[in-house]
């Protein structure tokens, strides 16, 4: 009985673990599925004034009525105005997460509309599929009536799920792919099943269920299945040989799958956190000035360097 009562309690961490397995499977499940996407964080830590920047709080509305929030980062004062950019953020955090990506425009003539998807920061509402989309249509809907943005070059940048929200959204609304001068993309997942299930891979409590786990997230909105979908507006993908999240294939996937004019750069570093290299910085300002001339001539031979485009 002794030694029984033993082999209980060794057995006792793998029973508990495979009980949060079960309820993590029913808590799946139950999820609705699209939400496993979507990790947002309420509320907002800082602000841009915290990064020395002038912002102001947007209240934009969705079609459903949902009140959403977004920042909007004017050039900074004295500097010509060179267009304006649209940044779609990840699926983690919210706009404050996220405004290392983007801060840095502002001093180089660009000023950012910063989105919150409804559920994220300061935005109402769950984030789910394909309500999420109305999010995107009502930014680009507050974009079309301002009028400090008229007259300039309109660009998209999205990172990472907001990457892959833009491309399916642009798919479906290619009336918006006629009004922006360029798209820039930085590791964006091509297919968020296999993502999922290469995060899945990683623990040895997820390992055997990867496969069927990572099915219970829906991949029919994925960017691999819509990007050949987006024409005119050239496309320039970013992707990091170092990404742990988000593998560098997927990066290759997207370029492949896409329409010219197009180009793949590979980087290096932690996932999305690209424009915290100057090269970079360098690199998607050069894209902007000139985005046709910049794919034509970065081609498809950076499909596999590491190395700033001189």
């Amino acid at each position: 009985m002794r030694r029984l009562f033993r082999r209980a309690k060794r057995c006792a961490p793998v029973a508990s673990s495979l009980r949060a397995l079960v309820l993590l499977l029913a808590s799946l499940w139950l999820a609705g599925c699209s939400g496993l996407l979507f990790y947002p964080e309420p509320g907002l830590p800082i602000t841009p004034e915290r990064a020395g920047l002038e912002y102001r709080d947007i209240e934009l509305r969705a079609a459903d009525g949902t009140r959403l929030h977004a920042w909007w980062l004017p050039a900074k004062a004295g500097v010509q105005v060179k267009g304006t950019v649209l940044h779609l953020h990840g699926n983690g955090g919210n706009l404050a997460w996220h405004l290392g990506g983007v801060h840095w425009l502002p001093e180089q003539g660009y000023q950012v509309l910063m989105l919150d998807y409804r559920g994220y920061g300061l935005s109402a509402g769950k984030p789910r599929l394909p309500e999420v989309y109305q999010d995107i249509d009502a930014a680009f809907a507050w974009l079309d009536q301002a009028p400090q943005v008229q007259g300039a070059p309109l660009f998209l940048l999205g990172q990472s799920l907001g990457g892959a929200l833009a491309v399916h959204y642009l798919a479906e609304h290619p009336e918006r792919q006629s009004t922006l001068q360029a798209i820039a993309l930085d590791g964006v997942p091509a297919s968020y099943r296999d993502v999922a299930q290469h995060a899945l891979s990683k623990s040895w409590l997820t390992w055997p269920l990867q496969v069927p786990l990572s099915w219970l997230v829906p991949d029919g909105d994925s960017a691999i299945h819509s990007i050949d979908r987006l024409a005119g507006a050239p496309l320039l993908i970013y992707h990091s040989v170092d990404d742990a999240i988000v593998p560098l294939s997927n990066g290759q996937r997207l370029y492949q799958a896409a329409r010219p004019p197009r180009a793949f750069q590979a980087t290096r570093g932690p996932h999305v956190q690209t424009f915290a290299e100057p090269a970079w910085r360098q690199s998607l300002l050069a894209f902007f000035v000139a985005p046709q001339a910049y794919v034509e001539r970065l081609g498809p031979a950076t499909e596999s360097a590491t190395e700033s485009p001189q």
